[in-house]
């Protein structure tokens, strides 16, 4: 339980941070994309009786570098690339695993909706150094990325390096997805990328902020989900600790979309008007 924890909180930090741009950038779908393809490089690593976790690594990169090269020719719409990513990812996985001896089925359904509670000590350290790794990603390049995901054609104008940004935040998606897919599944893996940052969305106005609050919802959704599975799971009954992130997650969307409107009034009635301000000038002036 405490590595779980460990890894709930590492996960719940690092989804919801690269979560921010992808949603800024309008492709919220990425990480159904490329967790669908991951599914292939873990059916590999099932059947070559090799690391899944390495299989998922290098296919999810391959299959984030070709979702944006493909995107960035023109010719292919960012959703027709990731539609055909993931059916061909989904595909992939199943022939795949039909090749595995009966005993991988198993296994591959503990890659597709989590399987937190069995996270060893090895597998904790790999966590934390992608985690890492993606979190000092965001941290160097993180101006240009939100500029990236603001206006392309600006961040061109710019001098921003775009096509060396783009192939780089869907690379660090990639990774934070094969990273998180222990904790809530490769199906579910991009709610905990979307849902934090929407629910931010509806109490922030800043990126910087909107970024703190998601990785703080994404933080409360995984550490109250797995205590709820683990709680609650009595008996017979068994709460999988994956859909109770996701579930928790959207509850904090439900919160904040009722607060939002409320939060938003109360700063417009703070926000003083220009006469108002102008008197507060003048009072401040007056001798």
């Amino acid at each position: 339980m405490q590595r779980a924890l460990l890894a709930a909180l590492l996960i719940g930090i690092a989804a919801p941070a690269v979560g921010t741009f992808i949603v800024q950038r309008r492709l919220s779908l990425l990480g159904d994309g490329i967790g669908h393809v991951a599914l292939t490089g873990v059916a590999l690593g099932l059947v070559t009786s090799t690391s899944p976790l390495l299989g998922a690594i290098v296919v999810a990169v391959l299959g984030a570098v070709v979702i944006e090269l493909l995107r960035a020719s023109g010719r292919t719409g960012g959703d027709v690339a990731l539609a055909l990513l993931f059916y061909g990812g989904l595909a992939g996985g199943v022939l795949v695993t039909n090749l595995a001896p009966g005993g991988s089925t198993s296994n591959l359904l503990s890659y597709l909706f989590g399987s937190i509670s069995s996270v060893s000590e090895r597998d904790l350290w790999v966590i934390g150094g992608l985690v890492a790794a993606v979190l000092a990603v965001l941290a160097v390049f993180g101006r240009e990325l939100f500029l990236l995901c603001l206006d392309e054609e600006m961040a061109r104008a710019s001098g921003v390096r775009v096509r060396f940004l783009s192939i780089l935040l869907a690379v660090v998606a990639a990774l934070t997805i094969v990273v998180a897919m222990r904790v809530v599944g490769l199906l579910l893996v991009s709610a905990l990328m979307v849902v934090p940052v929407a629910a931010a969305q509806q109490l922030t106005r800043g990126f910087k902020a909107t970024a703190a609050l998601a990785m703080a919802f994404g933080v409360l959704a995984s550490l109250g989900g797995l205590t709820a599975s683990y709680q609650w799971s009595v008996g017979e009954v068994n709460i999988s600790p994956g859909p109770a992130i996701v579930v928790t997650a959207l509850g904090l969307f439900l919160v904040s979309a009722l607060l939002g409107p409320l939060t938003r009034r109360r700063a417009a009635h703070a926000i003083p008007g220009p006469l108002e301000s102008g008197r507060k000038k003048a009072v401040k002036e007056a001798p």
